[in-house]
């Protein structure tokens, strides 16, 4: 009689961005599909195998990937676990390295090296899963990757080093990625790529985002598509009438801009200055009324005077961003920058960005208050701490503004509400439901 083998729990350890997380997704559907369990990574032990998808874009996020590496070595070596492969950025760009240093770990895979991966886990590839994932997010919402890679060469951005030059996914493609992932519940697509305004230059010889909007908007069970990481040189601005006209696409861009200083920006070869920044801006707002711009800062580059640091706090007030963030400068390997001197001290770089968040702040504040007595459609994520948390079109998930709602209200997270917004705070908004939507 044929002994039936006991399936091996997996655990995938996901670190950095979203676009991370959805090559993660990806390898978890092949391994359910190929027989495997898979262990959540909040779950604490019970694993066979450990696969950690690691960050390199920056400093702080190689170290925890590294961290990350070295505690599960520790577990390998003490026999807690059977397997540890490694994959992502942080394996594509130092792989020998690593293998040198790291003996526990059973392989070091790259970024575009899925059918290896399966291959040494102890499963097979499976080209009829292409399109198909394991959603680790709320099942109401999902990240869709329209395209790998980056044409872009900013001085500082290690990414087209690690995943190449940009390939874009048809879109017949994405249109049947997102039906399956609106089968399963999805009614959020959260649009991302290296550059979304780049997509389709390369297999359709022009810029076509607008096109592919087109096609997902006429999928039933999507509500809400909103758009991460567009880059301002060259912008499409199709995509804005789009944008204006379709209640489905959200009056939300994410749209790093990085700095406004001519001098930083000309280094930097971003293939902007300021005034045409500050040209795009207005057109946007112009043309997509009430949108919510989110950007992000540098602060620190190499050679940012104080007169540099002044124009990027004066850009940030006279603007108002609805939503910000700010990175410290990072050196990273040959990248063009590298052989810049990394002249502003770390103790200075985290001063400044400081100094632009406490600018934020009030400037959320303020937004955030001229909010109270609206109402808006909201989406529920969770319940946590005694609230409903939810979210607007003007928001993404963990990154943007949340709104609040007191947990004795009964409500369904993936479900829409109308909600009144009684009270604000910087980062938050408080609210009462006046009904249910859809």
């Amino acid at each position: 009689m044929r002994v039936k083998k006991t399936p091996k729990n997996v655990r995938v350890v996901t670190l950095g961005c979203s676009k991370n997380l959805v090559d993660s997704e990806v390898l978890m559907r092949q391994l359910e599909v190929g027989g495997f369990n898979l262990v959540p990574e909040s779950s604490v032990g019970n694993e066979h195998i450990v696969v950690i998808n690691t960050c390199g874009f920056i400093n702080d996020a190689k170290e925890e990937s590294i961290e990350t590496i070295l505690r599960y070595a520790q577990e390998r070596k003490k026999g807690k676990i059977e397997n540890l492969f490694v994959m992502g950025c942080l394996s594509q760009r130092y792989k020998k390295e690593l293998a040198d240093e790291i003996h526990e770990v059973d392989g070091f895979f790259g970024v575009s090296e899925l059918p290896e991966i399966l291959k040494a886990v102890g499963a097979d590839y499976q080209k009829e899963l292409l399109g198909e994932r394991h959603l680790t997010t709320p099942s109401h919402f999902a990240y869709l990757k329209i395209s790998e890679g980056c044409d872009r060469t900013c001085s500082f951005c290690a990414i087209p080093l690690i995943r190449g030059k940009h390939q874009s996914k048809t879109i017949e493609e994405i249109v049947a990625e997102a039906k399956f992932l609106a089968s399963n519940g999805v009614k959020e697509l959260l649009l991302i790529a290296q550059d979304l305004t780049y997509y389709g230059l390369d297999i359709y010889k022009s810029r076509s985002l607008a096109l592919l909007l087109k096609e997902l908007v006429k999928i039933e069970e999507i509500v809400w598509i909103r758009l991460h990481y567009a880059f301002p040189a060259g912008f499409p601005e199709s995509i804005l009438e789009i944008m204006a006209t379709e209640p489905k696409i959200c009056k939300y861009l994410d749209i790093p801009l990085q700095h406004i200083s001519d001098k930083i920006l000309k280094s930097m070869n971003r293939n902007h200055d300021a005034t045409q920044t500050m040209q795009l801006i207005n057109r946007i707002r112009e043309k997509v009324p009430g949108i919510a711009l989110r950007t992000t800062m540098i602060v620190g580059y190499p050679g940012e005077t104080e007169s540099d640091f002044k124009k990027l706090k004066e850009f940030v007030r006279e603007v108002g961003f609805e939503r910000l963030g700010v990175f410290t400068y990072s050196a990273e390997e040959n990248t063009t920058a590298y052989a810049l001197p990394d002249d502003v001290s770390d103790d200075i770089k985290q001063q400044r960005a400081n100094e632009i968040m406490e600018i934020q702040e009030q400037i959320s504040l303020e937004l955030n208050k001229s909010r109270i007595g609206e109402t808006l459609e909201v989406i529920i994520d969770r319940l946590e701490g005694g609230f409903w948390v939810g979210r607007s079109q003007f928001d993404s998930p963990e990154v943007d503004n949340e709104i609040l709602i007191p947990e004795e209200n009964i409500l369904t997270p993936g479900q829409f509400y109308a909600v009144k917004i009684t009270g604000a705070e910087a980062f938050d908004l408080f609210g009462e439901v006046q009904s249910e939507i859809g």
